[in-house]
């Protein structure tokens, strides 16, 4: 895909202000479309959408599907105004805090208006509900009967599908299907939450789409174990006869740290590649019809993958095993018209990743936050940075640029402030005006930087498994002066 010179901003859905302790798909993801408009951007990048687990601090890269959305997002107030809930059946509202995302508190507050929904939409919903709810059921059968059936289970079993009693962790036909008849209920209860996720995501996107705003997903390339995916679908991955991970992914140790065990499990390549990729195919079908473009996270692991044996705790146990990045991308450019991605290539660039990614003419990621500012020509200063890629003032895993400053050397603040032509009193603006002014095709800032925000708002912390993914902004934060300051950069630069 050829993308044209263009820029927009970062913040994910969770994060937007709302009157129920989220973000979610209401007025306040159109308040900020509308300020993204105003403010000359063409996109919105935003974290996956997916169910989000407690066990995992919500992490929205360990979820339960990679197919199905987040309930949590699912706007109250756009259910009220569809006639699954009343006023009424909104209050009490508790006092949720409008700086931080409160997920437990959300998400007791939320699933019982939900559920309520549920009930009263499989009790009165009219015959085009109802037809709507049917064929959306059918359109999607493919991931979510397995998706409805999976949360019952887990809701039943109160845990991890690994421990689950055999013959439902297996799959026993005969099992299964009692299981459907006996959480028919339960099922029902799942697949509302999803036609709703999807109607109020698609009026989203067509609300962004009029305002000439595209919309940018993400791909995490590992999926959680504890998900629908693996448990329906274990043949796409590296699993022993029980069912558990052979191995684990992660990556190695890098100079000054330790490397990161995820535990995610590895996928199983040579089963993909005999059947096609029809997982993937199918993941990706999914995401295209909610995203414009995707960003590939992890895209080191399409070339080769660090593989941590599964009772090792130390990522240095670990080994590189080949991906069969070629053939699988050639197989998707045959499948799809475009293949609208850019890719996270940082930490691990080597040659083989580089020949992957340019294979496929992929753009890049380039970040402030990896430079050193006193080396001449260091890739990750924006003056160097090449037309095929994509410039960021910082991401969803770095600290903020105000953060990020103020960690910095007194030797390094000076040289980043000689190259950008800074003074250092406004330096998240000045990062934002060298990533817009770059050659880089594709620019984004995250709204902290515009707000000027220091690490008090950094919203994950690689490593750690609690305190992220929490920060809200709040409707005050989307002030015309800031639109109008952010479109004056982009004009300048010929970002629209």
């Amino acid at each position: 895909m050829q993308f044209d010179r263009r820029a927009g901003v970062f913040l994910h859905v969770t994060s937007l202000p709302g009157p129920h302790g989220i973000g979610d798909l209401g007025q306040g993801a159109r308040r900020f479309l509308d300020w993204l408009a105003a403010a000359e951007q063409s996109y919105w990048q935003f974290c996956p959408l997916g169910p989000t687990a407690p066990i995992h601090g919500d992490s929205p890269y360990q979820a339960y599907s990679a197919f199905a959305g987040n309930p949590l997002l699912v706007s109250l107030e756009r259910l009220v105004d569809a006639g699954h809930l009343n006023r009424d059946d909104l209050a009490p509202v508790p006092e949720f805090s409008e700086h931080d995302v409160e997920y437990d508190r959300v998400r007791e507050y939320k699933t019982g208006r939900l559920r309520m929904a549920a009930e009263r939409f499989h009790a009165d919903a009219d015959a085009a509900e109802r037809d709507a709810f049917e064929a959306f059921c059918e359109r999607e059968s493919a991931w979510l009967d397995d998706y409805a059936l999976f949360m019952a289970l887990r809701t039943r079993h109160d845990g991890a599908w690994t421990d689950w009693p055999g013959p439902v962790r297996t799959h026993n036909p005969d099992t299964i299907a009692e299981s459907r008849a006996d959480l028919a209920d339960e099922i029902a209860y799942r697949r509302f939450v999803q036609f709703v996720f999807d109607r109020q995501w698609r009026a989203v996107r067509e609300y962004a789409h009029e305002r000439g705003i595209d919309l940018v997903g993400d791909l995490p390339i590992y999926v959680a174990l504890d998900s629908a995916d693996v448990w329906a679908s274990p043949e796409a991955f590296d699993l022993s006869d029980d069912g558990r991970p052979a191995a684990v992914a992660g990556v190695p140790p890098n100079p000054g740290d330790d490397g990161q065990r995820w535990g995610n499990p590895v996928y199983d390549w040579e089963s993909l590649r005999a059947d096609g990729y029809g997982w993937w195919l199918d993941r990706l079908e999914r995401l295209f019809e909610l995203a414009d473009v995707t960003r590939i996270d992890h895209f080191k692991g399409f070339d080769e993958f660090w593989a941590i044996p599964t009772d090792a705790d130390a990522p240095s146990a670990g080994e590189w095993r080949d991906a069969p990045g070629h053939d699988f991308f050639e197989t998707l450019a045959g499948h799809f018209d475009d293949l609208p991605f850019i890719v996270e290539d940082l930490g691990f660039v080597d040659q083989g990743l580089v020949d992957l990614r340019d294979r496929f003419g992929f753009p890049s990621m380039r970040v402030p936050h990896y430079a050193d500012w006193c080396q001449q020509g260091d890739m990750y200063q924006p003056m160097h940075y090449p037309e095929n890629s994509v410039g960021y003032t910082s991401t969803h895993d770095t600290d903020t640029v105000i953060g990020y400053f103020e960690s910095l050397s007194a030797e390094q603040r000076s040289c980043l402030e000689y190259n950008i032509g800074a003074d250092g009193s406004e330096i998240n603006w000045s990062l934002i005006e060298a990533v817009w002014r770059s050659d880089a095709v594709l620019a984004f800032t995250a709204l902290q930087d515009v707000l000027g925000l220091d690490s008090h708002a950094r919203f994950n912390e690689p490593g750690t498994t609690h305190g992220n993914w929490t920060w809200r902004a709040t409707a005050e934060a989307f002030t015309d002066p800031l639109a109008d300051r952010l479109a004056r950069i982009t004009d300048e630069h010929i970002r629209n």
